[in-house]
């Protein structure tokens, strides 16, 4: 009996063997018939089959289903075109998250927080720093879209532009009577994101300024909530595989193979952009003021690990935790600074969201204005918040921009079939930012200790001292 350590070899030579036969059916080398082809991409597939029950892994689950969908939308796209229901099955239940989720991780955000007094300076320091960075992050993900263009050349799909109605151009007083809601059920059912944002801030707010037994309740409340809908989204995205390679057999069968040349040049767009942002703006700020490259490189290196793996922020912040303490930034301000920009500093979403958002508007044929996409970035810059931890939670943003702007929702499942892949690589920019973020309002406030002085051997000799005094 084989031993599923060699699964993955066996993969391997699976995809090889398909992927030589290919090359030499496309270029003419040998004439191989249809049926072959066929059959030798379907091995190949076998062998991924094997290597996902050896892996036990939802990334890899969704990996696989990846090539399943393509495979089954070129291969049969009459039967990969009706299997669009079941991606709108998670689309759906992934919209169902967007109100509760940012409602209850903002007001706890903010109200968890209440004593103003004794974090207030940490506060605007790592609010100015946040934002100051995410714009920047913003449009540098708009500068990336608009050069490589990779949403245009896209042939909309038979039928969509009947259901696409025009939106009349809104007046600057349109646009800022649309900001604030009048009804917050209404803005929940209409799934308009922004307004949702702008109730769950003044209502966190108002519950910071309330006395300590009524504010309890409620953040306790809004605390369970997050929790909940946290969970509520893991058990959804036990579906994804299956929205994932439903949504990416519908497109292949319904625009054919050619429509993958968009995506990589998307996912390639992204890519680069992250990796700009990396080096020309978080690593000049970490040579400014003073971090040890190197050091901080190999403590935030296991962190940035896991987040790449499970494509979750949350799942690497206890690491996170411990190896900013370890290189010297006080326990305090960790735990201030990294859990507030867990909602507020989410670099690499935020660069994401910006690139994406134009990308649908461009494989929508929207021709937007500079003044158009700059309102989507600063309406990203508040929508963008509060989502953090949640695998693939920015899908839920990019909707919720898509409808508040009158962008058409078929891109999406476009981008659908890539966002595990560029997940991966925001999720760990997320990280990355955050641990630069605290190490920068650390060496702010003049705490910044040496990794020659860390914290941690001196308590160790404290509690060792007090342990010796208990015994006498």
């Amino acid at each position: 009996m084989m031993k599923f350590k060699n699964l993955g070899i066996v993969a391997m030579i699976a995809i090889l063997f398909s992927s030589i036969m290919a090359f030499m059916d496309h270029y003419l080398i040998i004439e191989i018939p249809d049926t072959v082809l066929m059959f030798s991409r379907w091995l190949a597939i076998a062998g991924l089959f094997l290597y996902g029950f050896q892996k036990k892994s939802l990334t890899t689950w969704i990996l696989i289903s990846m090539v399943v969908g393509a495979e089954i939308g070129h291969d049969f796209p009459e039967i990969g075109m009706k299997l669009q229901v079941l991606s709108k099955v998670f689309l759906k239940m992934i919209k169902t998250i967007i109100a509760p989720l940012l409602f209850a991780t903002l007001v706890y955000g903010i109200a968890g927080h209440s004593d103003l007094k004794q974090v207030g300076r940490m506060g605007w320091k790592s609010i100015l720093y946040f934002e100051a960075v995410t714009t920047i992050a913003l449009f540098i993900g708009l500068a990336a879209i608009n050069i490589s263009k990779a949403g245009m050349g896209i042939k909309v799909p038979v039928g969509v532009h009947e259901e696409l109605e025009k939106v009349a151009p809104q007046t600057l007083n349109d646009i800022i009577l649309h900001i604030f809601p009048e009804n917050i059920a209404k803005s929940i059912a209409e799934g308009q994101v922004l307004q949702i944002v702008i109730f769950s801030i003044v209502f966190g707010i108002a519950l910071a300024m309330v006395r300590e037994d009524k504010r309890q309740p409620l953040l306790k409340a809004a605390e369970s909530l997050s929790e909940v809908m946290f969970k509520f989204t893991n058990l959804v995205m036990y579906f994804a595989p299956i929205g994932v390679g439903a949504a990416i057999a519908y497109t292949v069968g319904h625009m054919g193979l050619g429509i993958l040349i968009n995506l990589f040049q998307l996912l390639m767009t992204l890519y680069v952009a992250l990796f700009a942002f990396l080096l020309g703006v978080l690593l000049p700020i970490a040579l400014i003021i003073g971090v040890p490259v190197k050091k901080f490189l190999q403590a935030i290196a296991g962190p940035v690990s896991i987040a790449f793996a499970t494509t979750s922020s949350e799942a690497a912040l206890p690491r996170a935790m411990e190896a900013m303490e370890r290189i010297g930034v006080p326990r305090k301000i960790v735990a201030f600074v990294m859990p507030t920009g867990y909602s507020f500093n989410l670099d690499g979403t935020t660069l994401y969201l910006s690139l994406a958002a134009i990308f649908v508007a461009q494989a929508a044929g929207m021709q937007m204005t500079f003044g158009q996409q700059l309102l989507i970035v600063f309406t990203l810059m508040l929508t963008s918040k509060g989502v953090a931890g949640v695998p693939r939670a920015s899908l839920v943003i990019l909707l919720g921009t898509a409808a508040s702007f009158g962008m058409p929702v078929w891109p999406i499942f476009i981008i659908l079939g890539i966002d595990e892949l560029m997940d991966m690589a925001r999720t760990s920019v997320n990280v990355i930012g955050n641990c630069l973020a605290t190490v920068v309002i650390a060496k702010w406030e003049g705490e910044f200790n040496p990794p020659a002085e860390l914290e941690a051997p001196d308590e160790k000799r404290i509690h060792a001292i007090e342990n010796q005094s208990d015994k006498h």
